[in-house]
């Protein structure tokens, strides 16, 4: 399941060495053209691509998923380049532990942007859910479905807030129940480019952080949040100052107290 932006769906099944049957869909964003339908086949793959004017990732894979029909799902973006075979290792991996209800796999980050690297199997807790991107994530699609849970609107590109999107996701997937594990099978790596979210350390950054941790992490959010800036203060936190990029997490913590409240 692919979600893009401003793409040629014709052309990513090739660029990104898909080998299956797959959903892509592809946000129009600050450019001309209507939402539409299509169904085509790339090889022996069949293509069904979903072109919507709006914006908006965690959207765009609810789409997604509200498209998909096979057994085992795989979330991934547009920037993705998969390994030759990669396909029948995440059916190996579901097939040789039937406990999994998700597994997130290993794929390459372009340099300077890795947030994990598995080197082993084991379950995923509270403690290192984290630090997953979507396109790790693979999972039985009739047990997703069950759990009830879906991508957040509020958070990652296109949403009112930057990133995190991916972190809560697997969170209510905890919370729900369903068992996660890590794995060191690899899939592929992430095409070299800009972030389309990181614009640098600014208010914006800070305050959504705060956002999303009142979403993560309740009542410990103040507590969690200072210990976050207080551990990368000389990275994040050399113009603004520790307490100064705190009172703009707090209030963005207050934010997201709010918007949990009205949910």
């Amino acid at each position: 399941m692919v979600s893009s932006v401003n793409k040629d769906v014709h052309e990513l099944p090739d660029k990104m060495n898909i080998e299956t049957d797959a959903v892509i869909v592809n946000q129009l964003v600050g450019t001309k053209g209507e939402s539409k339908d299509e169904t085509f086949e790339a090889g022996t793959k069949m293509i069904r691509a979903f072109i919507r004017c709006e914006k908006g990732v965690g959207l765009s894979r609810n789409t997604a998923l509200s498209k998909a029909d096979s057994e085992l799902i795989h979330f991934g973006d547009d920037d993705i380049i998969y390994d030759k075979g990669y396909s029948d290792k995440i059916v190996k991996e579901f097939d040789d532990h039937p406990e999994a209800d998700m597994i997130l796999f290993n794929v390459k980050a372009q340099e300077g942007r890795e947030t994990y690297w598995n080197v082993d199997f084991a379950p995923v807790t509270w403690k290192n859910y984290g630090r997953y991107p979507a396109y790790a994530i693979a999972a039985r699609r009739e047990k997703l479905l069950e759990s009830g849970v879906k991508y957040s609107l509020l958070f990652g590109g296109g949403a009112p807030y930057m990133n995190g999107e991916d972190s809560l996701f697997l969170h209510d997937c905890l919370k729900a129940g369903l068992k996660i594990y890590r794995t060191t099978v690899a899939l592929g790596h992430e095409e070299a480019g800009k972030s389309t979210w990181f614009k640098g350390y600014t208010d914006k950054f800070f305050y959504d952080r705060g956002v999303l941790y009142a979403f993560l992490y309740g009542s410990l959010a103040d507590i969690l949040g200072f210990r976050f800036l207080f551990k990368y203060r000389k990275e994040m936190c050399a113009e603004k100052g520790l307490f100064k990029c705190f009172r703009l997490l707090s209030d963005g913590i207050g934010k997201g107290r709010e918007l949990k409240k009205a949910k």
